[in-house]
């Protein structure tokens, strides 16, 4: 379906759409061959698309934006861009439409316990966590109650949990990285950009994390080390994603789950699991 009654988008609609593959391109640092021929398309159609030559249909965008790896919500832009309607939903995670995704959410939380879990989207905005992650929470920050529900902030705040975390330079620049990475994959997030900008404005960030580090290659687990007075809990963390979404909002989800790095760690989040529940 078409956006309006036109049969064909106008030219400044092939025009951005053109602009939009070029960007893209420029992201992944492929030529117009590499995308091509991962297209299945000829270099000199594709030409014609990026300079507004020839109008791309919906099948050759969703082809073009396959072979980009594009996310759902970058998806829905080319096409709009291109003069279509977006094809992807938007669901609120409330909805009765995304119910079973919500339960699946919180039997992944409530299997964690008692080590903390996280549900985040693109922003790294925490949208539920379970009631391990706030003990821990309330452990490290001595009972107060955090100041943002955004994870960079969280961390980069040094009203906030950052006093907390032991090896902060590690957290914080493995963070930074993905941001970068955030920003380079998706040019035309600007949201991501300025939640980059924010992170990197707080007091004591390292001036060479405003450059991103190309051809590094992160540690395959990162250790999260918190303190709590003189005691110290370990954590690595894994994520979970929904890789067969068909929607925008389940798309942007990720589940960090958090688990012991030795006995003590285990230990103390039994300890509080068992205060908490009066055992």
């Amino acid at each position: 379906m078409r956006i309006g009654h036109s049969t064909t988008p106008p030219v400044t609609a092939v025009a951005r759409v053109g602009a939009l593959l070029r960007e893209w391109r420029a992201a992944r640092r492929w030529s117009q061959l590499d995308l091509a021929l991962d297209a299945g398309i000829s270099t000199r159609h594709l030409s014609c698309v990026e300079t507004g030559k020839a109008t791309p249909s919906r099948e050759l965008l969703a082809r073009l934006a396959d072979a980009l790896d594009m996310p759902l919500r970058e998806r829905n832009a080319l096409l709009v861009a291109a003069g279509y309607a977006a094809h992807y939903p938007e669901t609120s995670l409330d909805t009765p439409a995304l119910a079973q995704v919500r339960r699946a959410i919180e039997f992944i939380l409530q299997q964690q316990e008692p080590y903390p879990a996280f549900v985040l989207n693109r922003r790294w905005d925490v949208l539920m966590a379970n009631r391990a992650a706030a003990r821990v929470n309330r452990l490290v920050m001595e009972g107060r109650t955090s100041a943002h529900a955004n994870m960079i902030r969280q961390i980069f705040d040094p009203a906030d949990l950052r006093p907390a975390v032991v090896n902060w330079e590690d957290v914080a620049g493995d963070l930074i990285r993905h941001l970068h990475d955030e920003v380079a994959a998706n040019p035309n997030d600007h949201a991501a950009r300025a939640l980059l900008e924010e992170a990197l404005a707080y007091p004591d960030v390292p001036s060479r994390w405003r450059r991103r580090e190309l051809g590094t290659v992160p540690a395959p687990l990162l250790t999260t080390v918190l303190r709590s007075g003189e005691r110290q809990l370990h954590f690595f963390s894994t994520i979970t994603t929904f890789g067969t979404s068909r929607d925008v909002t389940v798309d942007e989800l990720h589940i960090e789950s958090c688990f012991p790095v030795d006995d003590a760690t285990a230990e103390l989040c039994r300890a509080l699991a068992n205060e908490d529940t009066g055992a």
